[in-house]
């Protein structure tokens, strides 16, 4: 971005602003008021690309979409687990169900654990599970969790 400012306004602020929003600190800070997260912006930068070479947004929530309705059929489809949240209000992004016997959770997530599929226990003060499907993950990802489920279905169900 590029602020020009005439510099007889500079420190006529008749009220308080943010210092960010101070171009008069701006100038005697040689317009670095912070530092720029370079990093962040640069992963930011190679994300959006990754997206653009992948065929832009609409082929991620074509993709989304498609790891969505695997994970959510696969619920629906078997009785042990309980998707709660009503299908309408359904996340393509981030998919909550509970089993049915929450004596069953802690063998269902070590066998996730065993499987390498970490990081889908809930959120610490709902419980559950929760898989995140985000935009990098391969739809053979999701088909791995749901055939981890039908496994663990034919086993306790």
């Amino acid at each position: 971005n590029l602020v020009v400012v005439k510099k007889s306004l500079l420190g006529k602020i008749n009220r308080k602003v943010p210092t960010i929003l101070d171009y008069q600190q701006h100038i005697a800070a040689g317009s670095l008021m912070n530092t720029p997260p370079v990093f962040a912006v640069y992963v930011s930068m190679l994300t959006l690309e990754w997206i653009l070479s992948e065929g832009g947004l609409a082929e991620m929530g074509r993709r989304n979409q498609a790891k969505a309705d695997l994970v959510y059929q696969t619920l629906d489809q078997l009785p042990l687990f309980e998707a709660r949240v009503a299908r309408e209000d359904r996340s393509q992004m981030n998919v909550v169900f509970f089993l049915r016997d929450p004596n069953l959770e802690k063998s269902f997530l070590d066998l996730c654990k065993n499987e390498n599929m970490v990081g889908v226990k809930g959120y610490r003060t709902v419980g559950g599970i929760r898989v995140s499907l985000y935009n990098a993950l391969p739809y053979s990802s999701a088909q791995a969790f749901t055939g981890l489920m039908r496994h663990f279905a034919q086993k306790n169900g």
